[in-house]
């Protein structure tokens, strides 16, 4: 017989943030609990009583869909989920005020597009596909009470969809102190973020002025698995046209280039023999940052400037709300493989980066997804059942510029039962870069910004 004394792990974990909170205002659990309750005698901060309130949007006016990430999966998931069941009433939360495009961002560095092409506003979509958007920040969740808390208040749900990206994992180079991961956050970034990476990251290739310039390539999963390789394509494209004397030193902690080999193998050879240098089996071990060193296990590379993308993991919040898989390194979510659903809650899910499935994390596998799981979650609302669809995955990868050149894969995936493993499943790829390829990549992300913020 269980123990209803007993506090179980997950509830510990989601009522102790707001306990913690309450003490660190000067308030204590049973003052954060009435604070819950509406009980305006209470002496609570001003901060916890804002963020133990209810949030200041519309009342619901039918089932309520709560998407937590406005990126690529969460955007698309708003969308779909008022197309498949008008009825629901969906809110899609994000702590940005403006979405800004990771892909296609390697043709923006090298002046191929514009930062207004990657721009698109929230209120937008929001307007155009008929829910509301909320720009807060996700602070944690109480999946009993079916809450997510936020700084503006907490908003209460039927369904939640967590699609919150990645998070950097510096321990995994060597860098396991807090202060030291932050300033090789804001003095190398990787890119795949936050926007201010990106225009940091392009002013230090444009105003670079020769030497030894370092990129890296993450192991593990990884947000879009081609992305560095174009992105070194990219930046030695623009050494090659200001004709500065520079090296691109690609550092690859893989044992080889983990996709379209051929084609970026050309590309380095053909079009950037002599500002590319590419290092697979270069497990990085530490970064000096004070000194401008990346060591490996067997050497060390000096460099003037980097930019240092490190393995990744699933946002924090999954682990922070004891949902993370403990067998995982990289700590996704612990989901049903078919359905996206949290083991044990049939009206949580989890897309896109945070998820456990080892399909791609680009841009438009996580739109594909995002549209199965919201027909997913309507039908679920309706008593029943859709069966088990593939995410499509579409890449492209530019390799020059002036004409913008570009390489392309299309995939599907396929579940192995004997295995017990996802797999590829009719893959076309198409690595002999062309401007055909490079016109088709910027006609592609034209009809996915449509998609999640026009059409």
């Amino acid at each position: 017989m269980s123990n209803p004394d007993k506090l179980s792990r997950r509830r510990f974990i989601q009522a102790g943030g707001a306990a913690l909170a309450g003490s660190a205002f000067g308030a204590t659990p049973a003052t954060a609990t009435a604070a819950t309750a509406g009980d305006a005698k209470q002496p609570t901060a001003p901060a916890l009583h804002k963020l133990l309130r209810k949030a200041a949007i519309p009342a619901s006016r039918g089932a309520r869909v709560v998407v937590v990430g406005g990126g690529w999966s969460g955007l698309t998931m708003a969308k779909y989920l008022k197309r498949f069941n008008p009825a629901f009433d969906v809110v899609l939360i994000d702590r940005q005020s403006a979405f800004v495009s990771f892909p296609v961002s390697n043709a923006w560095l090298a002046d191929q597009v514009t930062l207004e092409f990657l721009s698109h506003s929230f209120f937008e979509a929001a307007n155009n596909h008929g829910y509301l958007f909320m720009q807060a920040t996700a602070l944690g969740f109480d999946f009993e009470s079916r809450r997510v808390y936020t700084e503006q208040g907490y908003v209460e749900y039927d369904y939640l969809v967590l699609a919150p990206g990645i998070e950097y994992d510096y321990s995994r180079i060597g860098v396991d102190d807090t202060e030291a991961q932050n300033l090789l956050f804001h003095r190398y970034p990787g890119g795949f973020v936050t926007s201010s990476e990106l225009l940091t990251i392009k002013q230090k290739i444009h105003r670079f002025k020769g030497g030894t310039f370092v990129l890296t390539v993450p192991n593990g999963d990884y947000r879009c698995s081609a992305a560095p390789y174009e992105r070194a394509c990219m930046v030695a494209a623009v050494f090659k046209r200001r004709r500065i004397s520079a090296k691109v030193l690609l550092l690859d902690m893989n044992s080889e280039i983990t996709i379209k080999k051929a084609g970026f193998s050309r590309a380095f050879e053909q079009l950037y023999g002599d500002f590319i240098e590419y290092l697979p089996s270069s497990e990085i071990s530490s970064v000096d940052i004070e000194g401008r060193r990346v060591v490996t296990e067997f050497d060390e590379f000096p460099f003037d400037d980097a930019i240092i993308y490190p393995p990744v993991r699933a946002s924090s919040l999954i682990e922070e709300a004891g949902i993370d898989n403990p067998q995982d390194s990289q700590k996704a979510a612990n989901t049903d493989p078919f359905r996206y659903h949290l083991v044990d809650d049939e009206r949580v899910y989890v897309t896109g980066d945070s998820r456990s499935q080892p399909f791609s994390k680009g841009g438009h596998t996580a739109h594909s997804e995002a549209q199965y799981v919201a027909e997913v979650i309507a039908a679920h609302a309706l008593g029943r059942e859709v069966r088990w669809r593939s995410p499509q995955t579409m890449c492209f990868s530019a390799v020059d510029i002036e004409p913008l050149r570009a390489m392309s894969i299309i995939t599907y995936y396929k579940f192995d039962k004997q295995s017990g493993l996802f797999a590829f499943d009719r893959t076309h790829l198409m690595d002999k870069w062309d401007t055909q390829g490079g016109q088709a990549s910027l006609a592609w992300a034209e009809g996915m910004y449509r998609d999640m913020f026009y059409l």
